[in-house]
Order: C-alpha cells, then structure tokens, then sequence
C-alpha cells in the first residue's frame, strides 16, 4: 500500500515541506517526484509554484491491527491480533475470552469491523485491499451451516410444494443460500425486500428473479 500526495509551495523545498505535513511523517519515509519546478515569471506576474509528488509505502498489516487495536482499546476489550498479507489480500484472526461480543448478532459486529478496516485501509491507498476478519473459525462455520439451513429449507419446499423464507439476511449470507442451491434444478431462489430486511424466498416455481 502506498501513500501519496500532491503539495506546492513557492520553491521545491517548501513544497517538500508542505508534503510531509500532509503525510505525517519525514523525508526519509518518502520519495519524492518534482511535477513542476517554480517560476518568477514576467515582471512579478505569471509566476507558478513548485509542485512535487510524495509517495510513501505504507504496511498494511500494521495499518490493520493498529486500526483494531485502537478499537478494542476503546472498548476496553482485550483482543490478540493477528494479520497477515497475501498480495491484496488481508486476512485478521481475532482472539480472546470476549469473542462473542466481537462477533455480534448473526455476525453483525465482525461485519462492520471487516467494513470499517476495509475503509481505514484503503481510504489513501492507490491499490485496493480486501480485508477479511474472523475468529474462532466463525465465518466457515457459519457458511456450512447456511448451506445446511439452506437445503433443509429447500426439501421442505419441494415436500411441501410451497416457498420457503428466511430470516433477514446480508448480501454475503444471502448469496451463499443462492450458491448452494443454484445446481437445485427444482428450486428457484430470489432475493426479497429493502436492506437490512432483504431475505432470500426458496420457491419451487421457474419464475427468475434478483438474486443480489
């Protein structure tokens, strides 16, 4: 992940300066890029400043922990934090004895932290970075047990020749219902209803219809 920013000043070095202010840091951390030396001008008019470009590499994994530290330090919660890597890939396993109030209902906790790192993270970088947070192997358990919930629901359908909803669900949860009944060549399922309400209908009719 890389920092950059634009600055100018009326000589290369103010605009360095006005750089550096902007990025928090010094010039050591950064490379620099003149856009545009200064010019005076004609008799005092038509002068331009200086223009430089200040690129500063960024490590991702620090930004996320210390991003999540600082929000389970407000809190008052203590968490191990562990992040890792893999080109635009960040993967965060959370730890602790209070996980269940980090997880949230039906996930809704562990969803906004993975959204707002996701934001924090990507807010000045010119590559974008997918974040993913979890703990106590949540999100795998949750995923299978979905896609159980998923085909019992579609059995019932099917026994009782009647559609099926579920409970309110988010984008990701909703498509994982869509995923595992998709190669189901006697169920149909579409999505139902205004966010946070939209829930998935297990239908044994052919009608097509979003499955967002």
């Amino acid at each position: 992940m890389i920092k950059k920013t634009e600055a100018e000043g009326r000589t290369i070095e103010e605009a360095i300066e006005s750089g550096l202010g902007k990025l928090g840091t010094t010039r050591d951390n950064v490379e620099i890029e003149i856009i545009e030396r200064e010019s005076k001008g004609m008799f005092g008019f038509g002068g331009k400043p200086a223009k430089v470009l200040l690129s500063m590499p960024s490590d991702a994994e620090s930004e996320a922990t210390k991003f999540l530290s600082d929000i389970f330090d407000a809190m008052g919660i203590s968490v191990d934090i562990r992040a890792s890597v893999d080109g635009n890939n960040i993967a965060v396993e959370l730890a602790g004895d209070n996980m269940g109030v980090i997880i949230g209902r039906r996930g809704e906790t562990l969803d906004a932290l993975q959204y707002l790192t996701s934001l924090a993270i990507n807010k000045t970088s010119e590559e974008y970075y997918r974040v993913s947070i979890d703990t106590e192997n949540y999100r795998a358990e949750r995923e299978a047990a979905l896609i159980s919930l998923a085909k019992r629901l579609a059995s019932k359908a099917k026994r009782n020749r009647r559609s099926v909803s579920l409970e309110p669900m988010n984008a990701y949860e909703r498509k994982v219902i869509h995923t595992a009944l998709q190669d189901d060549n006697e169920i149909s399922t579409y999505s139902l209803g205004d966010e946070p309400n939209r829930k998935v209908v297990i239908t044994v009719k052919s009608e097509r219809r979003s499955r967002v």
